[in-house]
């Protein structure tokens, strides 16, 4: 059992179930959250299916990647795309990484994702991707599995909160774990959204116009959106708890 707060490891095994109910992970995918006791540390699940997390589920992991745990388990191979955001960006409180399946298109095509509603201005005006075959070389096999990968990953995300990784997913951070998880969310519901105005617009004989013809966020409105809607993450937060406890109620680890 981590050192860390009850409540902190409480919010991130309800962050886990959150995910898994919204669509945003399933049997993989994995979010973490900064100690709030030790300034080198971070707390993730020690390698479970995220709808399966308990408290007693949760590990320390220090910003080199190393699982500190009594019983020594392990956590997730890619657990070095947390520990190496954590040591670029010292404003990150939280990461979440998923392969959320509307995300995926973006990363593969020359589609750039960009905000088409009020609740994913965190998106900016354009989206960087991940190559990891620019660190890894062409044979590889897609995962952040050591330190080098997830630094470049870092690299990448540079001071966004959000970056695609090709063929693989994404990465999500914040500065908390409730936001982290709501701009996840937000992330794969923009996704739905934009690949439908652009199929209406191709439909309707715009693809050749002006951004394809979808009226994207402008970067005032979606940094003011992303501005308000920091203030207002408990309402979301509180409903997606409740119906990830009313949808997993009762289930067992298999």
């Amino acid at each position: 059992m981590s050192s860390a707060c009850a409540a902190l490891i409480d919010d991130l095994v309800s962050a886990n179930h959150i995910l898994f109910v919204e669509g945003v992970v399933d049997g993989f995918g994995h979010v973490s959250v900064r100690h709030d006791r030790r300034d080198d540390h971070f707390l993730l699940a020690c390698g479970v299916a995220p709808a399966t997390v308990t408290a007693e589920d949760i590990v320390e992991v220090d910003y080199d990647g190393v699982v500190h745990d009594d019983a020594g388990r392990r956590s997730y191979l890619e657990r070095y795309i947390h520990s190496e955001i954590y040591k670029a960006r010292p404003d990150v409180m939280a990461v979440v990484h998923s392969h959320s399946p509307a995300i995926i298109p973006f990363g593969v095509t020359r589609a750039t994702l960009r905000p088409v509603c009020h609740m994913s201005g965190f998106l900016g005006l354009s989206t960087p991707v991940f190559e990891i075959r620019d660190t890894a070389g062409e044979d590889n096999d897609m995962l952040v599995k050591n330190a080098a990968l997830g630094k470049a990953l870092a690299a990448s995300l540079g001071p966004h909160q959000f970056a695609l990784m090709r063929g693989h997913g994404s990465v999500t951070v914040a500065h908390s774990l409730k936001l982290a998880v709501a701009r996840a969310i937000w992330a794969e519901m923009n996704a739905r959204l934009q690949s439908e105005a652009m199929r209406v617009a191709a439909l309707a004989g715009h693809a050749g116009d002006a951004d394809g013809g979808v009226r994207y966020l402008t970067a005032g409105e979606a940094k003011g959106s992303m501005a308000i809607n920091e203030t207002v993450v408990d309402r979301p937060w509180d409903f997606w708890k409740s119906r990830a406890k009313a949808a997993l109620a009762g289930m067992t680890r298999i």
